[in-house]
């Protein structure tokens, strides 16, 4: 088990996180999610040992894992990182630089894994093919299986598909946290996007002002967002009283609805002005005005701007979000 206790950090006098204490099953996928500059990458840095915590402990298991003031060589033999500097081996193929840390007295299995995590990365095609002459998609995901070739204990992923087009990006999603879930291997992933967390975590840690904002159930925290910069994390989001929504609401307290979550009707419910819209392939986002407040919903087809439409939401929903 992973266990952060009183963790602070700070680069020169400008402090990062600020008392950050959590714990990690073994096994478990926790995603680490907030604005840039949050501190995602920093925290990654410090449990690996990169760098050293201006106070609190860092733990796996009973062992403490200690930051470069206490190691030479920062991090430990359990725990493999994966940053946005990939820290390749240009000159060597991609099956080369898979290999590099296997043990070379077994050849017959040092072939079998680096084949296994070739298959991972969706990339045979390419195992004689030197990484310099790599896209800096595919050297990403040579840069995954170099991570995963001495099957660490723990994993920690810093933006892990940044660079990856979408045509391949979901399926190596499926592939890499199957496989991971299939090995038990506990891992940290530090992400802006939420499709690489909904279908795949266990719980999302959020990182605001220095802080833990949320700690909670991926999927729990999606449906009950306790703030605007929560919501905004998984999607486009509006903050809305209840009132305007539902004239009838004896209440003056806000909640959070997801654009998705508007239904658009041409009859009743709130009145909205159309002011522009946003192909989005299966839908369209429409930007509107309800009473000199914002609101961002989505539609099936297309809405000319000035057009008044009205949207509803339903009490589920209303009532979910009134008990946050």
């Amino acid at each position: 088990m992973l266990k952060i206790t009183g963790l602070s950090f700070a680069y020169d006098k400008d402090s990062v996180l600020d008392g950050i204490d959590f714990a990690v099953e073994k096994g478990e996928h926790l995603a680490i999610m907030g604005e840039s500059g949050c501190g995602k990458s920093t925290l990654l840095k410090l449990i690996y040992g990169s760098l050293q915590p201006s106070t609190g402990k860092i733990y796996w298991g009973k062992k403490e894992v200690k930051g470069p003031l206490f190691k030479l060589i920062p991090g430990e033999s359990f725990i493999k990182y994966m940053s946005q500097s990939f820290d390749l081996m240009g000159v060597t193929t991609v099956a080369e630089n898979i290999a590099e840390y296997l043990s070379v007295v077994y050849p017959k299995e040092l072939k079998e894994r680096t084949e296994e995590l070739l298959e991972v990365i969706e990339m045979k095609q390419f195992a004689k093919t030197k990484v310099k002459h790599l896209s800096i998609g595919q050297q990403q995901r040579v840069a995954l299986a170099r991570a995963l070739a001495q099957k660490p204990e723990l994993l920690l992923l810093d933006e892990p598909f940044s660079h990856i087009d979408n045509f391949r990006k979901n399926s190596l999603r499926r592939k890499l946290f199957n496989y991971l879930r299939e090995e038990k291997i506990t891992c940290l992933t530090a992400t802006h996007d939420h499709n690489d967390i909904l279908p795949f975590a266990d719980r999302v840690l959020v990182l605001k002002d220095k802080q833990i904002l949320a700690d909670e159930p991926v999927l729990e925290l999606y449906k009950k967002p306790r703030s605007l910069y929560v919501a905004s994390l998984f999607g486009e989001a509006n903050l809305v009283p209840i009132d305007i929504i539902k004239s009838y609401a004896d209440t003056k307290r806000k909640i959070i609805v997801y654009a998705h979550e508007f239904k658009v009707s041409q009859n009743s419910g709130l009145p909205v002005e159309v002011k522009k819209t946003y192909p989005m392939g299966s839908h369209f986002l429409i930007e509107g005005l309800a009473e000199e407040q914002n609101i961002y919903f989505h539609s099936e087809s297309n809405i000319e701007t000035g057009t008044e439409v009205f949207l509803n939401i339903s009490l589920e929903i209303i009532n979910q979000r009134l008990k946050l």
